[in-house]
């Protein structure tokens, strides 16, 4: 997948949880414990778990746009600092190995910069230093605030320089992994998906070796040799979706899956329930259950497949006797009970059994 997106803290549970047969939260909790799973700033510069070896691997590829987006952000708090200079004081500050929230990060250099906003430097500190952020965040049920350690660190390794090869050879191991993953898509939405710049040379380079397709629109869409490419026809099965799951942003035309009146919805942190292939509800966790409320009419047997898969979704993040409400435009209607009114949707954060949510947006 080329990294799961994960800015909400317990959200890929769920997310792997919709992708795979067979899923336990030890099966991601534990490779996070272990440092063979990371947590870090990378892709469109939000928090993504990924393999420690893809972040060694990819973390260089990523620098300039990661740069980029903090200088675009606080460009006039930023003003007169020099970056390698703030890069090097940064580096000499984490070489300890200390966790550090991105506050005590500023706090260590706040000497060196004392009219610069703290914000603004721990943010950018934690662009320039590949830096990851320390469990029990982002464990199954854990709380735990953002503590950064060097990457260099915990693993022991410097990440991998850059190849000097005009191929682009990391960039092209990141659109296979794209492809893998969200193909056939265009190179407009490997750009989309990653934030990162410059990958026409990639494509350029790897065109021997994929399919192309062309789409409604006339675009040429990419893919892999041999990669599952269904019938039309072929009914998609019911799928929850986490909170800014890749699925719905890692495209630059997304209204291949969601509909335009409901983009907004994908940036401001909705969960999406997909019916044959596309967003048809959102949902939310209230008290241990798995409210759906559609965003269109859905038929019968879309309302039974919906209600069959939330069960199961309950199950998985609370416990066996969590339920599922199906709720229409003004009533929810749980299986053999009448007709009733729709109460107030609530945070899943009032749930002591569900994914915490903060409601922080990732920019479209």
């Amino acid at each position: 997948m080329g990294g799961l997106q994960a800015q909400e803290p317990q959200e890929p549970f769920a997310g792997l949880w919709t992708r795979l047969r067979e899923f336990a939260p030890a099966q991601l909790s534990d490779p996070l414990v272990e440092g063979r799973v990371l947590r870090t700033h990378l892709v469109r510069r939000t928090v993504h778990l990924l393999t420690a070896e893809d972040v060694l691997a990819w973390r260089a590829r990523h620098d300039a746009m990661l740069r980029q987006r903090i200088v675009g952000a606080y460009r006039r708090q930023l003003d007169g600092i020099d970056l390698d200079e703030l890069a090097a004081a940064g580096r000499a500050v984490v070489a300890d190995g200390e966790p550090r929230s991105l506050t005590e990060l500023a706090r260590a250099l706040v000497d060196r910069w004392p009219e610069t906003d703290p914000r603004a430097l721990g943010e950018m500190l934690t662009s320039l230093i590949p830096v990851a952020q320390l469990p029990p965040r982002g464990v199954w049920r854990a709380k735990g605030g953002v503590r950064n350690v060097a990457v260099s660190v915990l693993l022991g390794r410097e990440i991998d320089p850059l190849p000097e090869d005009a191929a682009d050879p990391v960039g092209q191991a990141m659109i296979r992994r794209y492809l893998a993953a969200y193909g056939p898509a265009a190179t407009a939405d490997v750009r989309a998906w990653s934030g990162v710049a410059g990958l026409p040379a990639a494509v350029a380079a790897m065109n021997p070796e994929l399919v192309a397709f062309r789409d409604e629109r006339g675009r040429e869409l990419l893919d892999l040799p041999g990669a599952p490419l269904p019938d039309p026809e072929t009914p998609a099965p019911v799928r929850f979706l986490p909170a800014f799951d890749n699925a719905v942003l890692g495209y630059h035309h997304r209204g291949r899956i969601i509909d335009d009146a409901d983009r907004g919805l994908s940036v401001a942190g909705a969960r999406f329930v997909l019916v044959d292939g596309r967003v048809a509800a959102t949902w939310v966790v209230e008290d241990g259950t798995v409210v759906v409320t559609p965003r269109r009419p859905l038929a019968r047997v879309e309302r039974v497949e919906v209600a069959e898969e939330g069960q199961r979704l309950a199950l998985f993040l609370s416990d066996p006797t969590a339920t599922v409400r199906a709720c229409g435009s003004s009533t929810c209607r749980r299986d053999g009970d009448p007709e009733r009114r729709s109460p107030p949707k609530a945070s899943p954060s009032q749930s002591s059994n569900a994914p915490r949510t903060t409601g922080v947006a990732e920019s479209d």
